[in-house]
């Protein structure tokens, strides 16, 4: 029944993050099977997961390095067990959504900030936040576009969640529209073919496993070990791996073409 339950929480996705599902989606579930009998609302979660990440933050700042490693894994944990509960107990709705959305990326500078005033490089590490910021979205919108979802439609929102989904599209929207539009441009007028070659299962694959929770997980690493600023140098490898990534993708889909010009 567990695993049953389990399969039954996971989010649609093409691509599957390793470290995600055989390690945080595990720990998580064990939490979401305690939680749901509790009838704990997921925003609740959402707002926990939020609070260890920003006491990460904390620590890291005050330079207490595995306190901080350990938070953040409970972090990750926990912003797991959020969209499993609202999977399993049909509470999926666009408040924890979008509140899940901005929590992350709170916590996410809030991590860097704390980076930055640690390591007394305040430079690299606002140039990791950047740069972690792109990969994630282009994580995010790439595979959405692969599944051919559609960005999050904010009509009919009231109360807290429209002002939330406001927030959104002023934080997200425009990335969003942006990874969209120059996809969209690249695909113009190619055919049917064309447009599954691009959206290769190799490059959702890889993206998939440049996620949150494996993000999250180098980064507490790296704290752990006390390595102040070599997160920034991951986040750098992983934009040229994304760049990298392009490029073959671009091979993918003129292959693509050459073959249905020659068919």
């Amino acid at each position: 029944m567990r695993s049953n339950a389990l399969e039954r929480s996971r989010k649609p996705r093409q691509g599957r993050e390793l470290l995600c599902e055989h390690l945080f989606r595990p720990l998580a579930h064990v939490v979401v099977l305690a939680l749901l009998p509790l009838r704990v609302p997921p925003p609740a979660v959402v707002l926990a997961a939020a609070a260890a990440g920003l006491g990460g933050a904390v620590e890291l700042a005050r330079g207490h390095l595995v306190a901080a490693a350990l938070l953040i894994q409970l972090k990750t944990v926990l912003d797991n067990a959020d969209g499993q509960l609202a999977r399993l107990s049909g509470r999926v709705t666009a408040l924890g959504r979008y509140l899940d959305s901005e929590c992350d990326l709170l916590v996410d500078a809030a991590l860097f900030a704390a980076l930055g005033c640690y390591a007394g490089s305040p430079g690299a590490a606002l140039v990791g936040f950047v740069v972690l910021t792109a990969v994630l979205s282009l994580n995010f919108n790439l595979e959405r576009l692969a599944r051919g979802t559609p960005a999050a439609a904010s009509e009919g929102l009231s109360g807290l969640a429209a002002g939330l989904a406001r927030a959104y599209a002023v934080l997200y929207g425009w990335q969003d529209r942006l990874v969209e539009r120059l996809v969209e441009r690249r695909l113009r007028d190619a055919s049917d073919e064309a447009r599954r070659a691009y959206h290769d299962p190799t490059t959702v694959t890889v993206l998939a496993n440049l996620g949150m929770s494996t993000q999250l997980a180098a980064f507490g690493t790296c704290v752990a070990l006390g390595r102040r600023a070599a997160f920034t140098w991951v986040a750098l490898s992983e934009l040229a791996l994304v760049l990298l990534l392009a490029l073959r993708r671009e091979l993918v889909i003129r292959v693509a073409h050459v073959a249905e010009e020659s068919a």
